[in-house]
């Protein structure tokens, strides 16, 4: 099978051909050992990105392959990704995988690199970027884990006109002390009535952090401006809408309990002819589900006339467009005021979980002053991608790969016939390999099928990147691309934990488990 040589390997500094060539030497492939490095030639590999998935990887390939050197990079100077800035602060126990990081991270074949961003240039202006190519030049391995940092759109009229539209993703950030989304301030003064459009868990976690008591959340490590924002929203009432019914939903039955037992906060009932008549027949996981929705629905224990806060599920509904105020005295008002909706119909049954929706002509407007979209997550190419040749999905929104991890390019055979090859030494785990799906704990089963890859290609000798060289990871990175005391802004994992502490005594002052740093600058300023 004949490489397409369509990649520019040059740019890279591969002399010219890539180790995956048939007739490449021999020399340039890998010939250690299986299951373990030797001091000379260890086995070198670049991370992007601190979240899960990158470190589920390491974890697992630094405990199967002894001597294995790791380097992680992060382009904001403290790591964690979204168990950091996407887990809810309500669900502390979610974050105890942060444990099993700080495990990994103490090994001294681990090494944090924060507050470097590779291939994009840094989103806040005392970050650094270095190259995707550098990494090419000084790992035998790169593992691309950094997620997915932008979100799906809905693409209709009002969307990106109107205040008072935003995006759940960005939502979660803000409140969650993400400096890119630290200065969003949504306005929640200017109505009652808030609408989430997707029924995944992103936006159960919306709707839970909109209805829940300010003071229930002043105990938990929630961004301060959040607390203030929250403190004077006068939203009460709030919509969960999606375009299908409950059996094709995506939220799990924790989310759906937690909203259900906020205290005076009432649920309003589901439409139950959209719930199989048959419960007991479901496999367990949605029978579960169905019978909360049934209990929720017939409960008369709160009725919405009866608490201060109320909340829905309303299925069958496609967004169609976002409208201002019609009032004559503010003819060109750019406030959202409502929310269209078409009414769909599930075929071939409301019952089928892969039912898909149709559109029945019949619309309905609900008011609605604050709209938030959360109809997923969506990952982007680095760009330096398109000068590599690694295939990226723009579709789906991931690095094309074989399933397990292995990054693939498209090879001709000798028939003239297309096939797929694997790149050596790329790879992918989390989002950006999936897609946005999942909790943390397939998260982590997906980055362990990555890390198996690896050891089984390392095990069976198949080729690597520079595996005719030694290479020195971030010492040969740095030598390449730094300038004079750029180094000084590289955060290490000593770095991080001092910004750690620094976070926690904070918190401390307020009886709260931490307060953490909303601007990178106050980040890098504790280590001075």
């Amino acid at each position: 099978m004949t490489f397409v040589a369509r990649v520019k390997p040059g740019a890279l500094g591969l002399r010219g051909r890539w180790p995956s060539q048939v007739h490449a030497p021999r020399r340039m492939y890998s010939q250690h050992p299986a299951h373990h490095t030797s001091p000379e030639h260890p086995l070198r590999v670049a991370v992007i990105g601190s979240g899960p998935a990158g470190f589920y990887t390491t974890y697992k390939l630094m405990a199967k392959i002894q001597g294995t050197k790791v380097d992680m990079y992060e382009s904001l100077p403290v790591p964690f990704g979204l168990v950091r800035f996407g887990v809810a602060p309500d669900h502390p126990e979610v974050k105890n995988c942060q444990e099993k990081f700080e495990e990994v991270a103490s090994s001294p074949d681990f090494r944090f690199i924060g507050n470097v961003s590779v291939g994009t240039k840094s989103d806040h202006p005392d970050g650094l970027t270095v190259p995707l190519a550098s990494l090419f030049r000084h790992y035998n391995a790169i593992i691309f884990a950094y997620g997915a940092a932008q979100d799906r759109k809905l693409g209709i009229p009002g969307e990106d006109q109107l205040k008072g539209v935003y995006s759940a993703r960005e939502f979660v950030g803000w409140y969650n002390g993400l400096p890119q989304h630290a200065n969003l301030n949504p306005d929640l003064t200017q109505g009652e009535e808030a609408v989430v459009i997707g029924q995944g868990n992103v936006a159960l976690d919306v709707a839970r952090m909109l209805l829940e008591d300010v003071d229930v959340l002043r105990k938990t490590d929630i961004a301060a401006h959040a607390l203030e924002t929250l403190s004077q929203s006068r939203v009460k009432r709030v919509h969960v809408v999606g375009r299908r019914g409950p059996m094709q939903a995506a939220f799990t039955i924790k989310e759906v309990r937690e909203l259900m037992k906020l205290s005076n906060v009432s649920f309003h009932p589901v439409d139950t002819s959209l719930l199989p008549p048959d419960l007991k027949s479901l496999p367990r996981a949605p029978r579960r589900l169905m019978e909360m929705l049934a209990k929720g629905t017939t409960a008369i224990s709160q009725s919405p006339s009866e608490t201060a806060k109320s909340w829905s599920l309303d299925f069958c509904l496609t967004p169609k467009a976002f409208s201002p105020s019609s009032s004559s005295s503010t003819p060109t008002s750019t406030q959202l005021a409502s929310t269209t909706f078409e009414r769909t119909t599930l075929s071939p049954s409301p019952f089928d979980p892969n039912a898909y929706a149709l559109p029945t002509g019949e619309t309905l407007t609900l008011p609605s002053s604050i709209a938030f979209r959360s109809i997923g997550y969506k990952s982007t190419p680095l760009p330096e991608f398109s000068d590599i040749n690694i295939p990226f999905d723009e579709r789906r929104g991931i690095i094309s790969n074989d399933g397990r991890g292995r990054v693939q390019h498209e090879e001709r055979t000798r028939g003239a016939e297309m096939s797929h090859g694997s790149f050596p030494g790329l790879y992918c785990a989390g989002w950006v390999k999936t897609g946005p799906t999942g909790v943390i704990a397939s998260t982590m089963e997906n980055a362990f099928a990555t890390a198996d890859a690896i050891i089984e290609d390392w095990v069976s000798r198949t080729p690597f990147l520079n595996a005719d060289r030694n290479v020195h990871g971030w010492e040969g990175v740095k030598s390449e691309v730094l300038k004079s005391g750029d180094d000084k802004r590289v955060v290490d994992w000593q770095g991080w934990r001092r910004i750690d502490e620094a976070e926690r005594d904070r918190g401390r002052e307020t009886g709260r488990s931490r307060e953490k740093f909303t601007r990178t600058g106050e980040m890098l300023n504790v280590l001075g």
